[in-house]
């Protein structure tokens, strides 16, 4: 059974980082051919996609937030991290890290998401 669990900090100020950490286990984060995702929810609002980073480390992102956005991983630690620059209160949500299904047609295991709070 995978799981995957969130963390980082849940309050972040106006302009700086938001970086959480997604720890993977029951399976790696390198195993073909899954995409490990990144996705929020605003209050409010429907989820949104950020980015993902691939079993064989490629990257892909949001258009609307790709010149903020950047995840990387540690494979020895089985994590992926997102880091998303220049925060600001738009950035409030859920954070949940995913795991995509080869094609991307769906996701099969969410980690229980993380609020992130950005204050003005």
């Amino acid at each position: 059974q995978v799981q995957l669990q969130e963390s980082g900090p849940g309050l972040v100020k106006s302009s700086q980082i938001l970086s959480l950490t997604c720890t993977v286990s029951g399976g790696s984060i390198t195993t073909e051919y899954y995409y490990w995702s990144w996705i929020r929810q605003p209050p409010g609002k429907g989820l949104e996609w950020i980015g993902y980073i691939s079993h064989s480390g490629s990257t892909h992102y949001s258009p609307s937030l790709k010149s903020r956005t950047s995840i990387s991983r540690d494979t020895s630690k089985n994590q992926f991290t997102l880091q998303l620059n220049s925060g600001t209160p738009k950035d409030t949500a859920v954070y949940y890290c995913a795991r995509g299904l080869p094609g991307l047609s769906e996701y099969d295991y969410w980690g229980q998401g993380t609020q992130v709070t950005v204050s003005s």
